[in-house]
């Protein structure tokens, strides 16, 4: 068997195991170890996987992950999402399809101080869904509008999915955090534009009340606070993204103790979570580092390169392609997972082209944002599902389906104008 021939025999058994619920990390550091024993013997794979936690604990950059989510978690069990939403509802009163255009904008803004998508759907669905059935708006739409305004979460900044792959492609978090901001923005605008579009046909004929304005936008002063401190100290350069996930960790939990939002004890076992899902998370970046030395040894990344030169696509047709590709990936595998499997054999390809790597990794993330309000398997319509149980899960789908639009617009947007995305990490250089 050739390298090429055990690489891909090796891909299919990856997605397979994933696909039967075996978990992400065992299932990538099985079939990294034994593919890379069968090429070269059980003595150097021994030494991959000893050197694997090594490298990963000497990573620097490693240390936002746990920082960033501590920060993210402290916020969700602070109420803080009620708070964005009402205040979103305030400023766009007197509008068909308010609520759904005020989920929406909550969602990025609580996205900014979160990192996590399901998180944010989580969060946003418990605070935005009732009030809008209450409102007479119907189980599709206000399903469809919080599930897109939670796969915001993992775009703008910080974003879990970004360092996660900022790690895996070695290159900054700040620049990658600098790239997603205005992607973010458009797509936020984008979302809200469709709410509005499919608010002023289908919402309710009288717009439900609503918070006065002032007293609404003063009760977020704290989510300013905390984004400005965090996200607006990188950009000044005034914290490396690091310290940056270390000041907002430690502001949430203090403006969640000053405010009064959360005790010790609730702070306490959000910290241990938190453990838990660092912990997961760090299983799983082991276990990608030895599937990534296998797929180098194969040689896997360079034969997809020249196969797709010799098929005869240019940049955008190879770019259009992987968009397709992710797309249905992302329709059974989980964000994580099409990562860590994919940017090993793709970011070589993508180099190779003239693509900026930070430029791909936004592209990435929101090609992972679709597959997340995507059926059969889009995570953020199951949480929905999970917290508004009284929805139909039709309903979801069908909700969801018309702001899959503006993914695909700020695709093309993106590959036409890549600017979009370079402008304001060159600032930063």
């Amino acid at each position: 068997m050739t390298p090429i021939t055990l690489a891909v025999v090796a891909l299919f058994l990856l997605i397979a195991m994933i696909l039967l619920r075996v978990p992400v990390a065992i299932a990538l550091g099985l079939v990294g170890y034994v593919g890379y024993a069968i090429l070269e013997g059980w003595t150097r794979a021994g030494l991959i996987l000893g050197a694997a936690p090594i490298e990963l604990a000497q990573a620097y950059t490693f240390s936002v992950v746990p920082l960033f989510t501590l920060m993210g978690a402290v916020a969700a069990v602070s109420g803080l999402s009620g708070d964005l939403f009402r205040a979103a509802n305030a400023v766009m009163r007197g509008t068909r399809g308010s609520l759904a255009v005020a989920a929406i904008f909550a969602s990025g803004l609580f996205g900014a101080i979160c990192g996590s998508s399901v998180a944010t759907a989580l969060t946003m669905s418990r605070v935005s869904v009732p009030e809008m059935l209450r409102g007479g708006y119907s189980p599709a739409f206000a399903a469809g509008s919080v599930a897109a305004g939670g796969t915001l979460g993992i775009l703008i900044p910080p974003s879990l999915i970004l360092m996660i792959y900022a790690i895996i492609a070695q290159l900054s978090v700040a620049q990658l955090f600098a790239a997603a901001l205005i992607p973010g923005l458009f797509l936020m605008v984008f979302y809200a534009a469709i709410a509005l579009f499919l608010g002023s046909r289908a919402g309710p004929a009288k717009p439900p009340p609503v918070p006065p304005l002032l007293p609404s936008l003063a009760r977020i002063w704290h989510v300013v606070l905390l984004f400005t401190a965090t996200i607006g100290g990188i950009y000044a350069g005034v914290f490396t993204p690091t310290e940056a996930a270390a000041v907002g960790a430690l502001g949430a939990i203090v403006l969640a103790l000053v405010t009064r939002r959360a005790g010790l004890s609730m702070l306490a076992s959000t910290a241990l979570e938190t453990v838990r899902l660092v912990a997961t998370v760090i299983f799983i970046v082991m276990a990608s580092t030895i599937f990534s030395y296998f797929i180098v040894q194969t040689g896997l990344s360079n034969a997809v390169s020249e196969g797709m030169r010799n098929a005869g696509f240019g940049p955008i047709g190879i770019i259009v392609l992987l968009c397709v590709i992710y797309i249905a990936l992302g329709c059974f595998l989980e964000g994580i997972a099409m990562i860590l499997i994919t940017v090993p054999i793709v970011l070589p390809l993508i180099l190779s082209l003239g693509y900026d790597p930070v430029w791909f990794g936004v592209l990435l993330v929101i090609l992972i944002e679709i597959g997340l309000i995507t059926p059969p398997v889009g995570m953020n319509l199951f949480v929905i599902r999970a917290v508004s149980p009284e929805l139909k899960v039709t309903d979801i789908y069908f909700g969801a389906l018309p702001f899959l639009l503006a993914p695909l617009a700020l695709i093309a947007l993106m590959v036409a104008w890549p600017q979009l995305v370079l402008w304001l990490p060159s600032l930063l250089e």
